[in-house]
């Protein structure tokens, strides 16, 4: 359950919103903010063509946010160029955000700072922080409970560090930085070579770099380099529980979604988007604007401005052929099975043909070169027409398993 919100008037939550025009009772009461899937009677909601008014009716809502005026509609209209701008805002009236709300610099008794840690102005440590020595933290900054920061990591200003981030020893995170709960930034590559029949593990030196404005979902991993830098470009977004192998260079402002696996040594380039569930071989490139569809399985160099899919990926046109031709599959199967009866039954009649036209045609006298001897009152010239004396022998067609 959310807090308690006096229930207000359309004119109260409109108040400072420019280009909205009230269509209906201004002072008809709203105690909260539902999608249209949601509504119900008491609030306001939210539609984005006249083909839901229906639905909107019959929830019972008390107003509607909408681009047009919309005749039919039984509650009050709030008419706007940006429906999502105004109902984010009727949404956050009803339901405030504690990281909207003003924040004062503060230091939890019970977290864990090393003295040589330089802390920026404004930053707020929650409990049970941890930061290791020469860290540097800058201004506006949010760690929340039980996030590490290892020695000499540095983490930019206005960041928000979720509880229970691991950000390991010399990543660099620039400004407006936003990592969720359970990431781990900086961690071991899956890296190893084996030395007299054993696993060993190979050097793990380098660090991660996360430029500004990237968003890092829960739960996600991102290795450092093996001896440099594994970075994620500027704007980047990255939903949960996405891995990222050592040595990666994603690209600028790329959507990475859930459970995308990247192995080590792969680039991407700008504007790349990964589906969920999409793999990446090891030192794959994509190249700009590229598309990946959900669970393709890459495993070579794709070019950008593309759309790809499947495992292969491959581009969007063969894959469509592809998946056409396995749709067909069941009904080939039938013809070819159909087919393979009627040759069955045309060699059947054929052999039985020549049975019965055989009879007086020596197959020996044939393979032997001799001529068989002539019928009486028969032309010798037409004997070699004659059919052969001793029956043809017929190779039985024996079926294919299907």
């Amino acid at each position: 359950m959310t807090t308690e919100i006096a229930p207000k008037t359309v004119a109260e939550l409109v108040r400072g919103l420019d280009q909205v025009a009230v269509i209906g009772d201004p002072e008809v009461r709203c105690g909260d903010a539902l999608p249209l899937r949601d509504a119900c009677p008491g609030c306001v909601t939210l539609i984005d063509t006249a083909a839901r008014a229906p639905l909107v009716n019959r929830s019972g809502a008390t107003a509607v946010v909408t681009s047009t005026p919309i005749d039919g509609l039984e509650c009050t209209q709030l008419v706007t160029d940006d429906i999502h701008a105004v109902f984010t805002h009727l949404v956050r009236t009803f339901r405030p955000r504690s990281d909207e709300a003003v924040r004062y610099a503060s230091i939890h008794s019970s977290a864990q700072i090393d003295p040589t840690a330089s802390i920026g102005g404004g930053v707020q440590i929650d409990a049970g922080v941890v930061v290791g020595p020469g860290v540097v933290i800058g201004d506006d900054c949010h760690l929340m409970p039980g996030v590490v920061v290892m020695e000499q990591a540095t983490v930019g200003s206005d960041c928000q560090i979720f509880p229970n981030v691991v950000i390991y020893e010399h990543s660099r995170i620039e400004d407006r930085v936003r990592i969720h709960a359970g990431a781990i930034i900086g961690g071991h590559g899956f890296g190893y070579r084996q030395v007299e029949g054993r696993h060993v593990s190979t050097a793990q030196l380098g660090y991660v770099h996360i430029e500004s404005d990237v968003d890092v979902g829960s739960n996600v991993t991102i290795d450092r380099g093996t001896y440099g830098v594994t970075r994620i470009g500027e704007g980047t977004k990255i939903d949960n529980l996405v891995m990222i192998a050592h040595n990666c260079h994603i690209g600028r402002h790329n959507l990475l979604c859930s459970q995308v696996g990247i192995a080590g040594s792969c680039q991407t380039g700008d504007y790349v988007i990964l589906a969920g569930q999409v793999g990446l071989a090891d030192h794959v490139t994509i190249g700009d604007h590229a598309i990946v569809g959900a669970q393709a399985g890459v495993m070579e160099n794709l070019a950008g401005e593309q759309t790809y899919l499947g495992s292969p990926a491959t581009s969007q046109r063969d894959q469509m052929q592809i998946m056409a031709v396995q749709r067909r599959l069941p009904d080939l199967r039938r013809e070819v099975k159909a087919l393979r009866r009627e040759l069955a039954d045309l060699r059947q009649q054929r052999c039985a043909t020549g049975d019965v036209a055989g009879g007086s045609y020596s197959r020996g006298a044939a393979t032997s070169g001799k001529t068989a001897p002539s019928s009486a009152g028969l032309d010798n010239s037409d004997a070699g027409d004659e059919p052969a004396a001793g029956p043809q022998r017929c190779i039985p067609f024996r079926r294919p398993a299907a």
